[in-house]
């Protein structure tokens, strides 16, 4: 059959219930974060963008890119970016409706995930929170989400885990994670990976993604090493059996190659981009694989013509110098200017959105080896009959073995080095 006509058959049946119920007359393939997932898989040795669309004009370049390169693809924002306490408009209640209509709009046929990024539980004073704001963000189209839980020692992360995976639908897509993200520091372990997964599965609870601290930060700067790559795939290959794939964050930091190296060598289907998109659609000066490039004054450098106008730049440059913004902070500047950004004309928002569209490209393309996957997204579900696919895996470690008794005597046992504590948010 022509990918037209599994098009219409994957529309008919492959968009969860709630995405059916909040846009019932969509042409948009919302799909479950396990349907972009297993295309990846099904492809080999290629990941996907996992794009944070810290502004609007983000999510309309990333979607025309992964249609460009028919490729199935991931748009989220994180709890830091657009939760309660946000930086950015962008948010968790409202990201769904935005890409639903920037995929009617340019009439987008990939299938496009929508994933709640790095729902941070930093003690366990935030679980009842947790309890209440979880299912609000499926009922505004959320279809995947990462339950972080990994700022806590590994007996309350896999405890408050287990807690809030009950909040998630069978359908939906589930990341876990352990370590923080923060380079160098804290680097996870095999250990500590499978104490995490083996606790999960003895509760029936089968995650599609794990995110490490590999090595990598989030942010600007690269770590002094970047993302560890043969730790990763050592990491992965522990996991194996329990059907779990690499969830790679951090990806801002790291040239083009380590990021290859990951997509061939390891079992990661799903790569955060955040900081370098938001960077891109400003019209900063950035190296090939997106990371900003500062001046002899640590400034940025902003390439005349491109992004943003140049009264706008300056504008978010002067606000920034007068709050004592530098380097990463400047994320701030999404929320205060996001209506500013979307009343420039027509044609200053165009070239935004192609800078965007050209980076994504390329990367999903030429890097992630993420071209044409959204075939093979829209098979697994014409194979499923659904847009359940079920998990990979089912329950392989005894229940009776992780109580919570056990799991804080396991925990006790674990060797692991957390690193300093700081922020380490997006």
């Amino acid at each position: 059959m022509s990918y037209s006509v599994d098009f219409e058959k994957a529309l008919e049946i492959g968009r969860p219930p709630n995405i059916r119920s909040l846009f019932p007359n969509s042409r948009a393939l919302i799909v479950s974060g396990k349907v972009i997932d297993r295309a990846l898989l099904a492809k080999g040795k290629a990941m996907t963008m996992a794009a944070n669309g810290r502004n609007h004009i983000i999510i309309r370049g990333v979607l025309r890119a992964a249609q460009r390169a028919r490729a199935a693809v991931i748009i989220e924002i994180a709890r830091s970016e657009g939760g309660a306490k946000a930086y950015c408009a962008v948010n968790y209640w409202n990201i769904a409706r935005q890409v639903d209509a920037v995929c009617n709009e340019l009439g987008i046929t990939v299938p496009v995930a929508i994933h709640a990024d790095h729902y941070g539980i930093k003690s366990p004073d935030d679980l009842p929170y947790a309890r209440q704001e979880i299912p609000s963000l499926f009922d505004a189209g959320i279809t995947s989400i990462a339950i972080d839980a990994s700022h806590m020692p590994d007996d309350e992360n896999l405890l408050a885990s287990i807690d809030l995976a009950r909040l998630v639908p069978n359908w939906a897509g589930y990341e876990t994670e352990v370590g923080e993200i923060k380079g160098k520091y804290g680097l996870s372990s095999v250990d500590e990976a499978l104490f995490l997964v083996q606790g999960l599965n003895a509760h029936d609870i089968f995650p599609d993604w794990i995110a490490l601290n590999n090595g990598t930060t989030h942010g600007l700067e690269a770590s002094d090493a970047g993302i560890q790559v043969e730790l990763t795939a050592e990491i992965h290959e522990a996991l194996a059996g329990y059907g779990i794939s690499g969830a790679q964050h951090g990806t801002s930091g790291n040239n083009s190659d380590r990021l290859r190296a990951i997509a061939s060598k390891t079992r990661t289907t799903k790569a955060n981009v955040a900081t370098a998109l938001q960077m891109i659609s400003w019209g900063v000066v950035v190296n090939d694989y997106g990371n900003a490039i500062l001046d002899d004054d640590g400034r940025f450098i902003k390439v005349k013509g491109e992004g943003v106008s140049e009264e706008l730049w300056q504008e978010m440059v002067a606000y920034a110098d007068s709050q004592g913004w530098t380097g990463g902070n400047y994320k701030k500047l999404n929320a205060i200017f996001e209506n500013k950004i979307l009343g420039q004309p027509r044609h200053i928002r165009e070239r935004m959105a192609r800078r965007v569209e050209d980076f994504v490209y390329t990367m999903l393309v030429e890097v992630f080896n993420a071209g044409d996957t959204a075939r093979y997204a829209v098979d697994a579900i014409l194979e499923a009959g659904s847009f359940d696919l079920g998990p990979k895996t089912g329950r392989i470690e005894s229940p009776e073995e992780w109580t919570e008794e056990k799991i804080r005597e396991k925990a006790a046992r674990l060797s692991t080095d957390k690193g300093p504590e700081g922020d380490f948010d997006d």
